[in-house]
């Protein structure tokens, strides 16, 4: 499935198969719907196919991108596949709602 990303009544939406070939077109769709807003944003990951690292570094991305918008995300939905992979590279400290 095709990835897609959009906000929905406050929320970020991520949804379809993140892979190499598509993560850089999702970062910069994710970080342009980021920096619409303010304050803290959920992103809900529970639409997300495949547990690729990619989509480790891509949710790192948005999170320092975040940052700099003066934004907070807490990551939802996240498969046990994708909490695991979290875990085992010491990531899940630097992304809220994956521990």
């Amino acid at each position: 499935m095709k990835p897609d990303v959009r906000l929905d009544n406050g929320c970020l939406r991520v949804v379809g198969d993140i892979d190499p070939e598509t993560v850089v077109t999702v970062r910069r769709h994710g970080e342009a719907l980021i920096a619409k807003g303010n304050g803290e944003l959920e992103v809900d990951l529970s639409g997300l196919g495949v547990a690729h690292s990619v989509v480790l570094s891509l949710l790192l991305c948005w999170a320092r991108h975040a940052r700099t918008c003066q934004r907070s995300l807490v990551f939802t939905g996240a498969s046990e596949r994708l909490r695991s992979l979290a875990s085992l590279s010491g990531l899940q400290r630097h992304l809220q709602g994956l521990s």
